[in-house]
């Protein structure tokens, strides 16, 4: 029930932002991301040859005296009993500890890092030529993603207006079915002008709508990953450089989806400072 009623208020804010977005004139955005490929099941292996083992040398009993122990019996005693239950306690020992360790420790995090930052063409450019570079099918590519991406904009930290920052923590799929909702919330506020995800590129025709008073871009990094991220908190710009830091130090072993949207994508355009709060308005400022 309660699942529920969570679905139905994200849909109703997805709506709300759609709408809002279509009423204010959506920009041009971009996006590019993905989840790594994982097989569901091992690759087949090709079998070997056989094995060859050496035939035993025949063994013929050699006759003797045979000796009698009074009081031996057939029993082998009490040794190999209490080894048997020393590895059976053991083998509990270890299952009761793995299992305690992933009660304790957050099985799988995701963030939604949001930064507002001044106009640049030249950033717009940077955030396009990664898109269109990217490797967005392996681990090691969007590993790689992130770090530029994270590069790029802490190159233009003297930039940055606004923020907010959101992390979750949960199961892989609880982590990567909130990974797709905001995704989807991040793309219902531009009209998708270039899109590379998962190998897939889309590029739509759009012409660039300049106003006056366009001052801001609008960056929205998503990413989950195996293990923690830093937790929500007042955000300023120490905070929020922690953050894009701990985005950067996911690998390809930890990392398991990434997304980045940018608005606006073509050159010319530019986020007035009220669509900026319409569109995003749990943004604070810097």
């Amino acid at each position: 029930m309660l699942r529920g009623v969570k679905a139905l208020r994200a849909l109703g804010l997805l709506l709300l932002l759609l709408l809002l977005g279509l009423a204010l004139g959506q920009k041009s955005g971009g996006g590019v991301g993905g989840r790594p490929y994982v097989p569901s099941t091992p690759p087949p292996m090709s079998p070997g040859p056989a094995p060859v083992y050496p035939t035993p040398a025949p063994y013929y009993p050699v006759p003797g005296p045979v000796y009698v122990y009074p009081g031996g019996g057939g029993s082998l005693g009490a040794a190999p009993v209490l080894v048997f239950f020393g590895l059976a306690l053991v083998a509990f020992l270890m299952v009761r500890g793995l299992s305690r360790a992933g009660e304790e420790g957050p099985r799988a995090s995701v963030g939604r890092l949001r930064l507002a930052l001044l106009l640049s063409p030249g950033v717009q450019r940077a955030l396009r030529r990664l898109a269109e570079e990217a490797d967005t099918t392996t681990a090691k590519g969007l590993a790689d993603l992130v770090d530029e991406v994270a590069l790029v904009l802490l190159r233009e930290a003297p930039a940055w207006r606004f923020a907010s920052y959101e992390a979750r923590e949960g199961t892989e799929e609880e982590v990567l079915g909130q990974f797709d909702a905001w995704m989807l919330e991040d793309r219902s506020t531009y009209r998708e002008t270039f899109r590379h995800f998962e190998g897939k590129k889309v590029e739509a025709a759009y012409t660039p709508k300049v106003e006056p008073g366009g001052r801001y871009l609008v960056a929205s990094l998503i990413l989950a990953v195996r293990g923690s991220l830093p937790p929500e908190g007042p955000l300023d710009r120490g905070k929020a450089r922690e953050v894009l830091l701990a985005f950067a130090g996911s690998t390809p072993f930890t990392l398991l989806a990434f997304h980045l949207a940018w608005t606006p994508e073509k050159e010319g355009e530019g986020l007035t400072e009220e669509e900026l709060l319409a569109l995003y308005p749990n943004l604070e400022k810097l």
